[in-house]
């Protein structure tokens, strides 16, 4: 096998690919990816055999052939490697593969494209959904997903796609993200299922640099494929029952501060450098006035006062300042509001439509 491309070709394609290459499997060949030159194309492939990715290299083919080479050092020697022309090159009857790009050389240890796992082929419902509306509902949702894998359905992200809109649900146990966006999908009727967030991030990852306005999708049994901009993402679907995130949130509460959107996500921001080794966040709510403050007894306190529309009885809460601060980035619109029953109640964060919500446990406060 020999072909021609581009560092730059090479770097990006491996960067994308990379992300699905298992980095503590006891299989040695998943730690690789595999390049396949055909007449027509060149592709690169990996996989954890959870998400499965492959995407197009821009080169020439000067002789076709398969091969898997190591993902990791593959992607620190493209990045590497001065500008301009790369070869990539097996002998024929050789297991060495050579990468040259001017004056620097190098030899590598390749594996039998044969024990690479076979790309995922599936048959199901094929459809297209607007790209920009998708990535922006998984941007917001997926970061409340728990990266517990001893919980496989809370590592998940609810998808529920009709035509005219996408519902993403995403819960850790400690905080909830609820977003729906109007977009248009060729799906017949609907589709529920549960991605892994991971796989989602990655795709959203990818989609953000292309132009293609759509991403198309095919719907299968048990996995998903994602298509858009010459990259294919397979991933399996969770299996298992999603949380009824509908009874976790109140239908009413004693509490609701307004409050400006940059204010607020600055001043979490600037006081929770002082909430180490889990210290709360506090809160505190008087007339026209909230009071954010951490103290950390090894470092010291810090005290912020912004103004905000309130005029209950006085409220003091706590919270995890990194979920906290999570919420307040995903709502894009000011100004914030902030909805409470009690100190040991979750909080709602969201802006002024209903098309996203933020649900986040409290901290106990210790006076």
């Amino acid at each position: 096998m020999k072909l021609v491309t581009t560092k730059q070709a090479l770097v990006d394609c491996l960067g994308i690919v990379n992300k699905a290459v298992s980095s503590r499997s006891s299989i040695q060949v998943l730690s690789g990816v595999l390049i396949e030159a055909g007449d027509e194309s060149i592709t690169v492939s990996g996989t954890d055999m959870e998400i499965s990715i492959r995407a197009s290299l821009e080169g020439d083919v000067e002789r076709a052939g398969s091969l898997v080479l190591p993902a990791r050092i593959a992607g620190d020697i493209a990045r590497s490697l001065p500008q301009g022309e790369v070869s990539v090159e097996q002998k024929l009857g050789e297991t060495q593969v050579e990468i040259r790009a001017g004056e620097s050389v190098f030899d590598l240890h390749s594996l039998p494209a044969t024990d690479f796992p076979q790309f995922p082929t599936f048959t199901g419902e094929s459809f297209t959904v607007g790209r920009a509306a998708f990535l922006e509902t998984v941007d917001r949702v997926a970061p409340s997903a728990s990266r517990d894998e001893t919980r496989p359905v809370l590592t998940g992200v609810l998808v529920h796609l009709g035509k005219h809109s996408v519902r993403m649900v995403a819960t850790d146990s400690y905080r909830l993200s609820v977003k729906e966006t109007p977009v248009e999908a060729s799906v017949a009727g609907s589709l529920e299922a549960i991605l892994p967030a991971r796989t989602l991030m990655e795709l959203s990852r990818i989609a953000a640099a292309s132009s293609d306005d759509v991403i198309s999708v095919v719907a299968g049994e048990n996995q998903m494929l994602f298509e858009i901009a010459g990259v294919s993402i397979i991933s399996r679907l969770i299996d298992g029952q999603f949380p009824n995130y509908r009874q976790l949130i109140p239908e009413t509460f004693d509490y609701e501060v307004a409050v400006d959107h940059d204010e607020l996500l600055e001043a979490v921001r600037r006081v929770g450098l002082l909430a180490q080794k889990n210290a709360p966040l506090r809160m505190r709510f008087s007339d026209n006035t909230l009071t954010v403050s951490a103290e950390s007894q090894d470092v010291g306190k810090a005290v912020e006062a912004i103004p905000v529309q309130y005029s209950g009885e006085d409220l003091e809460i706590g919270f995890n300042p990194e979920f906290l601060e999570a919420g307040v980035a995903a709502v894009k619109e000011s100004p914030v509001y902030l909805r409470f029953i009690s100190p040991l109640r979750p909080g709602l964060v969201k802006g002024a439509g209903d098309d996203f919500l933020y649900l986040v446990m409290p901290i106990r406060l210790n006076d």
